[in-house]
């Protein structure tokens, strides 16, 4: 287990905790926030609290969430690395649908930049969507293919992967430098263990979605009772857990809520013991 406060995305060295801004839409990640005002105000207290690494995408909403980032935020410290997504797109219900033809990963690209209010985006992940629950296997060189010549174009400084699997990784890396691989993994959904420490061995980030849960909170009698007694909250546990699981593990617990928020900042101080570890382990066993 390791508690480095920091890691490489790329040529990027940023805080381990970051921060994801998907919960700044409205319910289902679509539409607009309850509250505006509040979406700003957690933006930039997250920014003031030394979150330097933030995850969004313009199907958030769509459009939503980079709209208030570049609101709340820019012009942009020069510290801050926005981490954004192409690859799917929203339809007129809020549904999830696959786009990822050259065209429509070129037009994406070209939403962010300027939803975004940037000249080139710092980190653009790909998000395949053969499943929209989760990864799936075949060949992605179609889909990368384009996203690398855009970044040869200086629209794009580096590229990760998300949704993947191992296979799809490697195959990644022989089209273009891979510098970040975005998969759910939490305490319950443990597929990536081995994928994660291979990515750590070649300095490549890993970053959990739904490190919470998601849509599903995370629940359990073991972490509620090891939250009690470290005088935690179980979400803090969770957090923590992650860091300690292995150094190149990034974190982007999104919220609305400025409590919540630096809740979860929070996190970045609680170390767990032995005996707390030992037990948390146990939830991932149970579950597998």
């Amino acid at each position: 287990m390791n508690h480095s406060t920091t890691y490489s995305l790329g040529d990027r060295t940023v805080n381990r905790l970051g921060y994801g801004a998907m919960q700044l839409a409205g319910p289902g990640v679509f539409g607009p926030p309850k509250d505006r005002e509040a979406a700003l105000a957690v933006l930039r207290e997250a920014v003031a609290l030394g979150v330097d690494h933030i995850d969004t995408s313009d199907f958030y909403g769509p459009h939503v969430t980079n709209q208030l980032i570049r609101e709340a935020l820019s012009p942009y410290p020069d510290n801050l690395t926005i981490v954004t997504k192409i690859g799917a797109r929203r339809d007129e219900k809020g549904g999830w649908l696959p786009a990822f033809s050259p065209d429509a990963l070129t037009s994406a690209v070209h939403d962010n930049l300027r939803n975004l209010g940037r000249d080139v985006l710092d980190v653009v992940n790909l998000r395949v969507m053969f499943d929209v629950h989760g990864p799936a296997e075949g060949s992605i060189e179609a889909l990368l293919t384009p996203l690398a010549e855009l970044q040869r174009q200086g629209l794009v400084r580096q590229i990760g992967l998300s949704n993947v699997t191992a296979a799809q990784v490697a195959e990644g890396r022989r089209i273009c430098e891979i510098v970040c691989v975005q998969n759910q993994y939490n305490l319950v959904h443990r597929d990536d263990d081995a994928l994660i420490d291979a990515l750590g061995r070649d300095g490549i980030a890993y970053v959990p979605f739904f490190p919470l849960g998601g849509f599903t909170p995370l629940q359990s009698s073991a972490l509620s009772d090891v939250a009690k007694r470290l005088d935690a909250t179980p979400m803090q546990v969770a957090l923590a857990w992650l860091l300690q699981r292995a150094p190149n593990i990034l974190l982007i617990p999104g919220t609305s809520s400025v409590t919540h928020l630096r809740e979860n900042l929070a996190a970045r101080e609680l170390v767990l013991p032995a005996d707390a570890l030992r037990d948390l382990e146990g939830i991932g066993r149970a579950a597998a």
